[in-house]
């Protein structure tokens, strides 16, 4: 059995997303997009609570397209809000909505979302050589001069842990640890 980092559990779905997704490098405006979202609404809850009701979320947001989010009137938010199956919190649901609006005021301005984001890491992962769990920051200078820039823009539950979390998932930091099976690719 490979070693993975202390925070994944064995619940199946924690496993495949350390195996599989965290700390892999996104460049896809649209994913990031929908990534930001999915850190945003697990603020104050654990990761596995989002993974387990991701789909549904999905489902519930329009896949995340700002496109179509930005079209949400109160009967969508009161759908929402309804739906035992997601993440029910009024301000991090109408942060969907104004995220949404943030991310297309940028696209208008010609800026791709990838280029945004990444520019808080100089377009290339961060690759720490953390040895254990607690060794690992919940924020740094670059997470927090991210969510100071996407606050500006607009943005809404982008604090700097939230930022921090957001950049590990989506492979702008590599924070596995030393002697986790995915730090060795």
């Amino acid at each position: 059995m490979p070693k993975r980092c202390e925070w994944c559990t064995d619940d199946p779905l924690y496993i495949a997303y350390h195996d599989e997704e965290w700390g892999v490098p996104l460049y896809d405006d649209k994913a990031l997009f929908a990534m930001l979202q999915l850190e945003g609404m697990q603020a104050g809850l654990s990761w596995i609570t989002v993974l387990r009701k991701r789909e549904a979320m999905y489902d519930a947001f329009a896949n995340f397209e700002p496109e179509r989010l930005v079209r949400f009137n109160k009967r969508d938010m009161a759908r929402c809000m309804k739906n035992p199956e997601i993440i029910r919190n009024r301000l991090k649901i109408e942060s969907v909505v104004k995220n949404a609006r943030a991310y297309l005021d940028l696209r208008e301005q010609d800026i791709r979302f990838s280029d945004y984001v990444w520019q808080f890491v100089d377009g290339k992962p961060i690759v720490n050589r953390w040895r254990r769990l607690q060794d690992i920051p919940t924020q740094t200078d670059e997470s927090l001069v991210m969510s100071k820039t996407l606050k500006k823009a607009g943005f809404k539950f982008v604090g700097p842990t939230i930022c921090y979390a957001f950049m590990q998932a989506v492979g702008m930091v590599d924070d596995h640890v030393v002697g986790c099976f995915r730090k060795k690719r």
